[in-house]
């Protein structure tokens, strides 16, 4: 699936949010004066009135600006979850095609394998009536319909008869046999239909996702414009009611709550893991040093080519699908899944796929190549919604979302989940 590319996670939004409005608060000019006449008690009171209504007017917005984000990305996390299990989806489909094809050619084989033998039993009741040794079993015995017990009786007329009889052996064993092989290539053939609908539902479900998250952000930019006119307005009023020197006390001390609030969020975003995981995690080995240099390099070939959704394949960029149809690109778990194929490293097709299956590295002992993965709940690896190839040095590259291009930029740890190394 994508995206560790875009915005950090809601909680984290919110408190930037917060802190732009903190700093509306101070930055104003004051309206300066000269000879100002004292206020009356009337004209204060009125004053610090108008002054506590911009300021909870200015905290709503906030507030505001900070729930439209937060739907924004989850709608845009959604989708490339949906996006994730469709791509999933369309593995077990070719495993199935796969399966449903080899049970079909058995079942052809067997098909011939049965008309073969009515030739031989057609013969066979031919000699014997003209030598007169006709049974009255062998008629019982064909109108048999149940492959089991035609293949008893003809066991048992074999028995009596000596080696005459076994041509109705290979024909009740041939029958059996074709009768089983068709079923199981009707089985087959019905589970790769069934799991193609699926595929198909999971990709409508996806387009929709994603459909909604553009409509999302584009009804958020409308509301952030709105927002942001409304928040020039009332810095303007705070700064005429206060003046600069309240203004820049009311600026200092709203930047060390939100500093304060913002180191707390990261704390409680990030918490430490114990010493004995760390240690677990950083006994997973080192890894190949030319396959990561060949994966990083692949990758960084890639920087430019644009976002595609669901595109990506092991040669290259393909056509993405849904609402990138005919964008030819990458999207992130196709891109670090090409990076690693141009080292000859198989992983998963899909995000959730590549973090489960691959070996686990602690934050602490990350090296270039590892994967890096977020989620929308970094305890639930269910929710992972984006991956990136890492560089080191605090750089990754990745293919970030739909409208973007290829590219390398600063590792960032809202939402961040964890790691995987694929050439340990």
């Amino acid at each position: 699936m994508r995206r560790g590319r875009r915005s950090p996670s809601p909680r984290a939004r919110l408190l930037a949010a917060a802190a732009a409005v903190l700093v509306c608060l101070g930055v104003a000019p004051g309206v300066a004066s000269a000879d100002p006449i004292p206020p009356s008690d009337e004209e204060i009171g009125a004053a610090q009135a108008a002054r506590d209504t911009v300021v909870a007017k200015l905290s709503d917005l906030a507030t505001q600006l900070a729930q439209s984000q937060a739907r924004v990305d989850a709608a845009i996390a959604a989708s490339d979850i949906a996006l994730d299990g469709y791509q999933a989806k369309q593995t077990e489909v070719k495993a199935a095609r796969v399966t449903a094809e080899s049970t079909a050619a058995t079942a052809e084989k067997a098909e011939a394998d049965l008309a073969a033998s009515r030739v031989e039993v057609a013969a066979f009741a031919r000699k014997s009536y003209i030598e007169g040794t006709t049974s009255p079993g062998l008629q019982a015995m064909l109108d048999i319909d149940d492959p089991a017990t035609m293949l008893e009786r003809a066991r048992l007329l074999a028995a009596a008869g000596g080696h005459k009889a076994d041509v109705l052996v290979r024909f009740a064993v041939a029958r059996r046999l074709a009768l089983a092989a068709d079923d199981a290539a009707q089985n087959a053939l019905a589970r790769a239909g069934l799991l193609e609908r699926q595929a198909a539902d999971a990709l409508k479900a996806a387009e929709e996702a994603e459909a909604a998250a553009r409509q999302e952000a584009a009804d958020f930019a409308a509301e952030q414009t709105d927002l942001q006119d409304q928040l020039q307005q009332a810095q303007q009023d705070l700064a005429e009611l206060e003046g600069a020197r309240e203004a820049a006390l009311e600026y200092a001390r709203q930047q060390a709550a939100a500093a304060a609030a913002i180191a707390a969020a990261a704390a409680a975003e990030n918490p430490g893991k114990s010493s004995a995981g760390e240690a677990a995690l950083a006994a997973i080995g080192p890894g190949s040093p030319p396959a990561v240099q060949t994966a990083i390099g692949a990758a960084l070939a890639a920087v430019g080519i644009r976002y595609a959704w669901g595109g990506g394949s092991l040669n290259g960029p393909s056509l993405g699908f849904g609402i990138d149809a005919g964008v030819v690109g990458y999207d992130c778990s196709g891109l670090t899944r090409f990076a690693y194929a141009q080292a000859g490293i198989g992983i998963p097709r899909n995000s959730r796929a590549q973090y489960a299956t691959l070996p686990k590295v602690s934050r602490a002992a990350l090296q270039p190549g590892d994967l890096v993965f977020w989620a929308l709940d970094v305890h639930d690896p269910a929710t992972i919604h984006h991956v990136a190839l890492y560089l080191g040095n605090g750089k990754i590259v990745e293919a970030p979302h739909s409208g973007a291009t290829v590219s390398v930029r600063s590792m960032y740890w809202p939402g961040y989940i964890g790691a995987v190394r694929p050439s340990a």
